[in-house]
């Protein structure tokens, strides 16, 4: 009974699509445990970064390839550090398009989780790991699609090519980047990318899917405070550790300028209808009402949206003496910062040796690289609004801007449109576990997700517009 009414499900939302009934042949629910046990399998491969290790996962992802006769390849920028490419061709005129996903995760201890980090444990409909949403989950439905559209013998209308990389939690240079520099061919002329960066949201128990078209770009600094080595027991009035914690404090109370940028504009501008008074009107006009006091504090609290209208400073790693009787001649704290589109990392930079007003303390620059934007009303994101008619009861679809980063800018600088969508519908819980501990998706998001994503790929239009 499952499978007819399916069918027919599938077959109606071929006809809104119009994309021929034959994909409805697939067996989306096995497709879905299909999904689940790669999933188990890529998670059991730790590939924590660093230091990576990302071929054994490259390696597991081609021979799921191979076995089904698509064309695929894995390089290593370095020893352990592979980079997957398989293509799938399409059929008619238009330029391919890119299915980018990350197979490094960061690290996870097992003393802050449930269940084992690493194990890729079944439970109560989910798979639990690291690297089940950040990004091995969408490796996985990204795999999945291309395997499906090659079963359906529906070629879309146009060359899909999957990159499944290493190196993006600590930059990419390993990874995309090696790729866009040493195997830029691979590209193929690519006309558009997806990859992470945002997802369907659950606010209010509406479905609003979100498009991200352009992020944050990181300017990760380092804090080098220099003093005299010594005993613990003579300290003398500032040691490197002490100038350290001043600066430390300096930044801290530091609050950087808020600043609308037009993208962030136009984001919480798409939200207003979607509100009541009076936030739907501070929202349409969110540049005056941010001049209001009260609102600003109100709008603030939230760290997402205050991470939106402001640079960001965190300090994460700090590093000093080895010993607790020895004064360190050094000590150091690395800091992750966050820039607006349209920022100067170079000024910001200067900004911040201002503010800490403090020679005997350097500050250099571990991370840094430009903004970069896509176009907000492309054919692809047309497509995802068709998708969310047809098969997600007609949820709004919001170009955002996000406050992390992701490798979309290594392709954007070759004139590759990119986006951030992965096609799960995520509750604010299972965002949290993303970095976090007990990161988790559903079965049901896996095979939701690889339907979705064909339907996506047979949406999009096979040649531009005449």
């Amino acid at each position: 009974m499952r499978q007819l009414s399916l069918t027919a499900a599938l077959l109606a939302v071929a006809l809104v699509l119009r994309v021929e009934p034959a994909r409805a042949d697939l067996d989306w629910h096995a497709l879905g445990e299909e999904a689940a046990t790669l999933l188990s399998d890529l998670i059991r491969v730790d590939t924590t970064n660093p230091p990576g290790g990302e071929t054994a996962a490259a390696n597991l992802l081609a021979r799921k390839f191979r076995a089904e006769g698509i064309e695929t390849e894995v390089m290593e920028s370095a020893p352990g550090r592979g980079n997957l490419y398989a293509r799938l061709p399409g059929q008619g005129g238009a330029r391919p398009l890119i299915l980018l996903s990350h197979l490094d995760v960061v690290p996870a201890d097992p003393r802050d989780w449930r269940i084992a980090p690493f194990g890729g444990i079944r439970e109560r409909g989910h798979i639990y790991g690291r690297g089940a949403l950040d990004a091995k989950g969408l490796s996985v439905i990204q795999a999945m699609a291309v395997i499906a559209l090659k079963r359906s013998h529906r070629p879309p209308g146009r060359d899909v090519i999957v990159l499944a990389t290493a190196d993006e939690e600590t930059g990419g240079a390993a990874g995309a980047g090696w790729l866009v520099h040493h195997r830029r061919e691979l590209l193929g002329n690519a006309e558009y990318l997806l990859t992470e960066g945002d997802h369907i949201h659950l606010r209010g128990g509406r479905k609003i899917v979100q498009v991200s078209v352009a992020e944050k770009t990181p300017c990760w600094v380092k804090l080098v405070a220099h003093g005299e080595s010594g005993h613990g027991s003579t300290p003398p009035r500032f040691t490197a550790v002490t100038r350290l914690i001043r600066a430390l404090n300096k930044i801290r109370r530091y609050r950087t300028p808020i600043s609308l940028v037009p993208a962030v504009e136009s984001y919480f501008a798409a939200f207003a209808p979607l509100e009541k008074e009076p936030l739907r009107g501070a929202l349409t006009h969110l540049h005056d009402a941010l001049e209001e006091p009260q609102f600003l504090a109100d709008f603030t609290r939230n760290p997402r949206q205050n991470a939106l209208i402001r640079d960001t400073i965190t300090p994460t790693v700090l590093q000093g003496s080895s010993k607790t009787n020895v004064i360190p001649a050094e000590a150091s704290a690395q800091l992750d910062c966050r820039l607006l589109p349209g920022e100067d990392p170079a000024a910001f930079i200067a900004q911040l040796r201002s503010v800490i007003g403090d020679d005997a303390v350097a500050v250099e620059t571990l991370l840094s690289f430009p903004a970069s934007s896509s176009d907000p009303s492309s054919p692809l994101i047309t497509a995802v609004r068709q998708l969310a008619a047809a098969d997600l009861g007609g949820a709004p679809v919001v170009p955002s801007v996000i406050p992390g980063f992701t490798d979309s800018h290594y392709f954007r600088e070759q004139g590759v449109a990119s986006y951030g969508f992965i096609p799960f519908v995520l509750t604010e819980e299972e965002e949290k576990t993303v970095h976090g501990s007990n990161e988790r998706v559903s079965i049901q998001n896996l095979e939701n997700g690889v339907r979705r994503l064909v339907m996506l790929l047979h949406t999009l239009p096979s040649a531009a517009p005449r």
